[in-house]
């Protein structure tokens, strides 16, 4: 049985992956969960910024939010929570980092989702195996390592 993701466009930005496209993404770093449910909801600067601010004391848009579901275990219900994409900062930073814009979001759908499964980056350690991980699941689907910056 597949994830099941609900797909929010709150954005009315241009050039934004299609269903399909995050549909596997999530799927793949969400591989080890079958039958689990999240949603990305696609926003625009002024959202992510108010996010950003509200739980993370940043006052500036970001690229992307994880809200992991915090239910009883004894609710069973297979909700591993939400992620929040900033569709002008991906755009952006892909531009920045010389990446193609394709790259970036499955690098941030998957960063995101990975968050979701209890990853971070707080210490070196947990930040290599976090790294690490990407890498892979980038490498699975045909894209470059996220973290080196293109010098074409």
């Amino acid at each position: 049985m597949p994830i099941e993701v609900d797909i929010q466009r709150a954005s009315e930005a241009a050039e934004q992956p299609d269903d399909e496209s995050f549909i596997r993404w999530a799927g793949l770093a969400l591989r080890d969960k079958p039958g689990h449910e999240l949603t990305i909801r696609l926003v625009d600067e002024q959202e992510s910024r108010s996010l950003n601010s509200e739980y993370r004391d940043r006052d500036y848009p970001t690229n992307v939010l994880s809200f992991p579901a915090d239910l009883p275990p004894e609710l069973n219900i297979p909700l591993l929570g939400d992620l929040v994409v900033c569709v002008q900062v991906v755009q952006r930073e892909a531009v920045e980092q010389r990446k193609s814009v394709e790259s970036h979001w499955a690098h941030m759908v998957i960063h995101g989702c990975l968050h979701l499964l209890g990853y971070d980056h707080i210490d070196d350690a947990e930040a290599e195996e976090m790294e690490t991980l990407e890498r892979q699941l980038m490498a699975g689907l045909g894209f470059p390592d996220p973290y080196v910056a293109n010098d074409e």
